[in-house]
């Protein structure tokens, strides 16, 4: 009996072993299709709203980047709580969840929780968010690369050479965590650099606070020739100057069949006295980690962009640009 008792405790180590080992090998992918049908971007929205609300969501902004897509942020007690104990850890306070017209079809999506988690190296990886929001939208399928494991999202970096998280853009310092709240809220009232108030977040016990911004471009810097929708031929030709603007960057990089809308928005992170922004090489890369350097529909495309993100979010919080 003692044998048998051996070996069978023994399997029993060998197979959580091999379960270990499984769940280190799981790859996550950035964005969860809930669901693609018929329908219009209005009602679908109203209807995520409602979902999500009695799921325990609160809607904190919303973004609607292109006539053909509306973004709802969300965030939870849960994804605060989280956010508070993570250096940085505010970046992850907020979710966002996609409603986008593509040719004929309503897309909703929205990002992974848990891959999110990862990647902005927080300390819980958030499955039980992931787990209300599939409650809440429904789950088809993870989207948006051919994915990465927990251990190399926490060291995530497009490539050699390019930023990681913890190091991101320093916008400002100020005298005081509040000076620093109140010149960001003034610079995206005034919208000089097309840069615009979408949400903010405030993390209880912290010095923290996340803003989601939209980015229109510069006003008169930015022209629309052609109005139409992810999916079609034109989207990707119908804007004109503006570097750093959310449609622009969009109609380059997210030409998959399922739309990765849910990137936007971007973030600018007041944390103690400092302004940060993830550089986009890497806010940019997290989303599409699989997008060419060179080519069609790749980073080459779009290489203005990273430091015009910057310039721009540097200008509208009001500090002199590096």
């Amino acid at each position: 009996m003692n044998i048998i008792k051996t070996l069978f405790l023994a399997a029993l180590a060998l197979i959580s072993i091999n379960t270990a080992i499984a769940a280190d090998d799981e790859v996550l992918k950035p964005f969860v299709l809930a669901s693609k049908g018929a329908g219009d971007v209005a009602a679908k929205s109203a209807a995520a709203t409602a979902a999500l609300t009695a799921n325990g969501f609160t809607i904190v902004g919303t973004y609607s980047p292109y006539p053909a897509a509306n973004i709802l942020i969300i965030t939870n007690d849960e994804l605060k709580k989280n956010a508070t104990e993570s250096e940085h850890g505010g970046y992850g306070a907020a979710q966002r969840v996609s409603i986008t017209k593509v040719k004929n079809e309503i897309q909703i999506s929205y990002t992974n929780p848990v891959y999110m988690a990862n990647v902005y190296r927080m300390k819980g990886d958030l499955k039980d968010v992931a787990a209300k929001l599939e409650k809440a939208l429904g789950k088809v399928e993870e989207f948006g690369a051919k994915g990465l494991t927990a251990k190399k999202l926490r060291k995530y970096h497009y490539m050699f050479g390019m930023e990681y998280f913890d190091e991101p853009s320093v916008l400002a310092e100020f005298p005081s965590h509040e000076e620093a709240i109140a010149a960001v809220e003034a610079g995206l009232a005034a919208k000089k650099e097309g840069v615009s108030k979408v949400f903010r977040i405030d993390l209880s016990g912290k010095q923290e606070s996340l803003f989601g911004v939209a980015m229109a471009g510069k006003p008169g810097s930015t022209k629309i020739t052609k109005e139409s929708t992810p999916g079609d031929e034109q989207f990707g030709a119908q804007m004109t100057g503006a570097p750093e603007a959310d449609q622009y960057i969009m109609s380059v990089i997210d030409f998959g069949e399922n739309k990765g809308t849910a990137h936007l928005p971007y973030e600018i992170l007041v944390s103690g006295k400092s302004v940060y922004a993830l550089y986009a090489r890497f806010r940019i890369a997290l989303s599409y980690p699989d997008l060419k350097m060179m080519g069609s529909n790749s980073f080459m495309n779009i290489m203005e962009a990273p430091e015009a993100i910057r310039k721009a979010l540097q200008k509208t919080v009001t500090a002199t640009p590096k």
